[in-house]
């Protein structure tokens, strides 16, 4: 009896699809996870950036604003103490003959910042588009930074690199107060105007630097994360594979089996019946059909019931089973009524083996319920197809008619015989 075909290569492609299909989403949900997780800490670093920058800025402006209200800051005049030369009369001299100079918020902003500067902290530079003080001449930054303050801009932000370096640069505008004026009147500011800003640098490269073995560790890590979740998904795709082809395979198998004697059902065997004449055709080979019914069925039926009908029927099935080749396809066609296909068998082949079923069914003793013994017989016909000849067009129905006029004939002349069709 031939093996159900199962198309294992389709089969074994769909699972290849799905599986990359679901490899797929896990990456893709995992780097949407990972790059998110990036994203954010970067956001968060800017954020503390910002921040930062803002705090060095306040305080600036805060300690700028209390040098100003008090009319700048005297301070006594020793060795390496120089008078802003961009002030009017900034020396003054105590009763005593102490030589007193002001140190005036941008002077005061300007030494906080080299304090900080050599202390590798950061920057302050104070600047406007028409300074007084040369050295607070803009960049290329701070220029941009105050045309945009004057278009409205509260506050301009930005990293950058300085040779190897990461800096993180901030500035915001400085607006013109009353305690102002005595020093910016003469350029033509009032008060509220944009007199300026305050630009802040930091050195950010150690973050940057370590923001960067950060992204590594998270690729390395999104990596590690796949290939573990990918493993995962591959064994339980795996066991559901299995499970789902062993019960394809049983769906497959009833699909195509008769339920009572586990034989082919007669749809699957019309189908291999039109595989086996074109593939005969093709290799001009000959192909040879039995068909059988069992002799008296209904009487068996009538006089013992349905139940040892049927397993009258199990016990021909085995024979069927047992006396065939693994390429003959042997199938239950009715109630009682059974076909062999028999791939390249020559007529008299075909006869022959019909004759040796039917007196293996001959043989065969059952049991009645009331445990006495009877025998059954069995009617065969036999067609075969001879496609040798290449102008041969039977058909599927031709050949099952052919072998079916056979066993009917078989019937009309006594019954438990074999009849050969002589064609149509």
């Amino acid at each position: 009896m031939a093996e159900i075909p199962v198309p294992a290569m389709k089969k074994k492609q769909l699972w290849k699809k799905f599986f990359i299909n679901i490899s797929l989403i896990v990456v893709l949900f995992l780097m949407g996870i990972f790059i998110g997780f990036a994203v954010q800490t970067d956001r968060l670093i800017s954020e503390q950036y910002l921040t930062t920058a803002r705090a060095h800025f306040k305080n600036i402006v805060l300690t700028r604003r209390w040098n100003a209200e008090h009319g700048g800051i005297f301070i006594k005049k020793g060795p390496g103490v120089r008078s802003n030369p961009y002030l009017e009369n900034p020396d003054i001299t105590a009763a005593d003959g102490t030589v007193y100079t002001m140190k005036n918020p941008a002077l005061m902003t300007r030494e906080i910042s080299e304090y900080a500067r050599q202390s590798g902290d950061f920057i302050y530079h104070i600047t406007s588009l028409i300074p007084l003080n040369p050295d607070n001449a803009p960049d290329d930054f701070e220029r941009a930074a105050l045309s945009g303050f004057e278009e409205g801009n509260s506050e301009v932000h930005a990293l950058q690199k300085d040779n190897a370096r990461s800096i993180y640069r901030y500035m915001a505008p400085l607006y013109v107060e009353d305690s102002c004026m005595p020093c910016h009147a003469k350029q033509g500011y009032k008060v509220g105007d944009v007199r300026g800003g305050i630009s802040v640098t930091f050195d950010v490269s150690d973050t940057q630097r370590k923001m960067a073995r950060n992204r590594f560790g998270f690729i390395g890590l999104g990596i590690a994360a796949s290939l573990a979740l990918l493993g995962i998904v591959l064994f339980l795709i795996s066991r559901l594979a299995g499970s789902l082809s062993e019960a394809y395979s049983i769906i497959e198998t009833m699909s195509i089996t008769d339920e009572l004697t586990q034989l082919f059902n007669r749809r699957h065997f019309h189908a291999r019946l039109d595989e086996e004449i074109a593939r005969a055709r093709r290799y001009g080979h000959p192909l040879s059909l039995l068909m059988m019914d069992i002799d008296h069925f209904k009487t068996i039926n009538d006089r013992y019931g349905h139940q040892t009908g049927d397993d009258v029927l199990k016990a021909i099935a085995a024979i069927f089973g047992s006396n065939t080749r693994s390429a003959d396809i042997v199938a239950r066609y009715g109630g009682e009524e059974f076909v062999v296909l028999l791939p390249e068998t020559e007529n008299e082949t075909a006869r022959m083996t019909a004759d040796k079923l039917r007196a293996a069914i001959e043989r065969q003793a059952f049991t009645s319920p009331d445990q006495s013994p009877f025998h059954v017989t069995a009617s065969f016909g036999v067609a075969c197809l001879d496609m040798t000849d290449k102008n041969n067009a039977d058909t599927a129905q031709q050949i099952v008619k052919m072998a079916d006029d056979a066993m009917y004939q078989a019937k009309q002349a006594g019954r438990n015989r074999v009849v050969v069709s002589s064609g149509m």
